[in-house]
């Protein structure tokens, strides 16, 4: 069976997001794992793998239909959304240094260090994936 369907630039856009979202939550995976096994960090009540995949997917679809609002909005819409996004994420950064995840100074410091590294993890796949995923030919056609 032939299927011809031709993509519109929203679509795209989401698509690019997804894709950018399973990246990402594969990576927060591998970082918490990795990093509850040399740290020794239990505690998984908010940061867990149902959290993670949840997350990641919904903040990178999110920002890819945002993606496609700046680009479609203004010219230079794809330079305002990187530092829009850096500013966010940056700022995000910049709080989560005073979470008090427990009264426990060791656990709280383990705490930063996971909520941290994801943050990172999220917010490169945001700034950089999107946009240079958005604009590649090779990367279009193989998720037509």
């Amino acid at each position: 069976m032939n299927y011809e369907y031709q993509q519109t630039p929203f679509s795209k856009a989401v698509m690019t997001g997804l894709f950018a979202g399973i990246t990402a939550t594969v990576a927060c995976l591998a970082y918490g794992f990795i990093y509850r096994f040399n740290t020794g960090f239990t505690m998984s009540a908010i940061i867990n793998v149902p959290s993670i995949i949840i997350a990641c997917h919904i903040l990178l679809v999110i920002t890819g239909m945002l993606y496609f609002v700046f680009r479609k909005s203004f010219k230079g819409g794809g330079i305002a959304f990187i530092l829009l996004l850096l500013a966010v994420f940056a700022f995000c950064i910049w709080k989560e240094e005073y979470i008090v995840r427990s009264p426990i100074h060791e656990l709280t410091v383990q705490f930063h260090g996971l909520l941290l590294g994801m943050t990172i993890i999220i917010g490169a796949s945001a700034v950089i994936l999107i946009p240079v995923l958005s604009g590649s030919r090779k990367f279009e056609e193989a998720i037509l």
